[in-house]
């Protein structure tokens, strides 16, 4: 089975213009329509069973239509986390919401959303995350938007994972795009996850087992950052490492189900 933690779509009428806009910003071709019936498509194709959607806020404003249309693209293949914006007004507000709403977890994006990821002003986001138990996944690393400044540098992500014991924090791109010497210096051994989104691009194989090693299979999540990765180059990449198959299953489903509180016997029937 194959469970890909880090997938984005965008409705249909807005998908056209925000691929264009995103795809200037990051250079990079997507690999689908960024529709979620392109992406439920392509997905198939790749190898992949079931899939997390992550909906970003960029804007205060956006928060509830987002995590309205999150709700609503939930299904026996997609899993979908909602959105806060930190500068909303309501924004612990909408975390309950999303509670009710039935999202998985939360996605924020630090380059996106303009914040640090160790700010004072996110303490209350993160005490809320973690009265609701929902996981959050952030952007940690690079970003091309704002190449000069990372916001979620892999020792502020330490400090926040240190400071909230009980938050299920997953850092993406390996908990450091472009950062894994420091990711290996601060993050291994912290208690987080880490999706391998776009590893396959930017972590030599070399240091990706590591990493994983290290810090231990049972906390690494497969992801592709569809459609700015895709789940066919990823799967190979984790396919063609050094790991055992058993911790491999534990990258492809085996944590992510758990994470997401789903029974991995059953899924394996």
């Amino acid at each position: 089975m194959v469970l890909d933690f880090h997938v984005h779509t965008f409705p249909d009428a807005i998908a056209p213009r925000t691929l264009e806009k995103l795809s200037r910003i990051s250079g990079l071709t997507p690999s689908t329509l960024g529709t979620l019936d392109s992406t439920r498509q392509k997905l198939r194709e790749w190898g992949v069973d079931r899939a997390v959607l992550l909906n970003v806020a960029t804007k205060p404003s956006q928060q509830t239509t987002i995590n309205n249309c999150a709700a609503a693209n939930q299904d026996e293949m997609f899993f979908c986390f909602g959105s806060i914006h930190p500068d909303a007004p309501d924004a612990i507000e909408e975390l309950y919401r999303i509670r009710e709403l039935g999202l998985r977890g939360v996605k924020l994006h630090p380059d996106y959303q303009n914040f640090f990821v160790n700010e004072d002003r996110m303490a209350p986001i993160y005490e809320a995350l973690v009265k609701l138990s929902l996981p959050v996944v952030i952007h940690a690393g690079y970003d091309p938007l704002s190449p000069d400044t990372v916001h979620a540098q892999p020792k502020a992500i330490a400090e926040v994972v240190r400071s909230y014991p009980g938050l299920s924090l997953i850092g993406a791109h390996m908990g450091g795009m472009y950062r894994f010497d420091e990711v290996e210096e601060y993050l291994v051994g912290e208690h987080l996850y880490l999706d391998m989104s776009l590893a396959c691009d930017a972590c030599s194989p070399e240091q990706f087992e590591r990493i994983v090693r290290s810090h231990g299979a049972g906390k690494i999540l497969f992801g592709s950052d569809t459609p700015w990765g895709n789940s066919r180059d990823a799967i190979a990449y984790l396919q063609a490492s050094g790991l055992t198959r058993e911790e491999k299953d534990k990258i492809f489903y085996q944590n992510g189900l758990k994470l997401l509180g789903m029974d991995t016997t059953a899924a394996e029937n």
